[in-house]
């Protein structure tokens, strides 16, 4: 050990750089490794773009999804009717056979078109489809009836006096209203 101190000394005093460069060679040795600058920048560089590509793939499947919903909305405007159609494709069916019958009675008839008034209630009621028919007496509600005329009347101003024509909605949506004579103020 001692010869390899004597050693050193006598390099040193030869080469002094040699000594800072075996001084620096045993302190790298001794500490750890300290990451560069150059190092963080590319840990960075390949941080940010894998952020990025993360990014991109996320923007990508939020465009699927919009354009899916997009087609799935498209495709339940084009076929909302599929339901009610489907439903009256019975009513149909029986006023087509109430034709092709010859030397049909009065009493058949009646009884073939009770038949398929019943049919197209069942459809109406299936797909949500109310009558609005208010009665006489019933106060007029502009939302679902609309007065065609006024007339005197033995009853309340405003009041329906007569139904001209039934009314309907569709799960709480107007689609016509009831056509109704209303009783003159007195």
């Amino acid at each position: 050990m001692q010869d390899m101190e004597k050693q050193e000394a006598q390099t040193a005093q030869q080469d002094p750089q040699s000594l800072d460069a075996a001084a620096a060679n045993a302190a790298e040795q001794a500490a750890p490794a300290q990451p560069t600058l150059e190092d963080k920048l590319a840990a960075a560089e390949a941080r940010a773009a894998e952020m990025q590509d993360a990014f991109l793939r996320a923007r990508a499947e939020g465009e699927n999804i919009r354009r899916r919903a997009q087609e799935d909305i498209a495709k339940a405007h084009k076929f909302a009717i599929e339901g009610f159609a489907e439903s009256l494709l019975a009513v149909k069916d029986s006023l087509e056979m109430a034709l092709k019958i010859e030397n049909a009675s009065l009493e058949s008839l009646k009884e073939g078109v009770d038949m398929t008034l019943k049919q197209l209630t069942s459809a109406f009621e299936k797909n949500k489809l109310q009558e609005v028919s208010p009665q006489a007496g019933d106060k007029l509600d502009p939302m679902k009836h609309q007065a065609v005329s006024a007339v005197p009347a033995e009853q309340e101003a405003n009041t329906v006096v007569a139904v001209l024509q039934k009314g309907y909605m569709i799960s709480e949506r107007l689609l016509r209203p009831a056509l109704v004579t209303v009783a003159q103020g007195k």
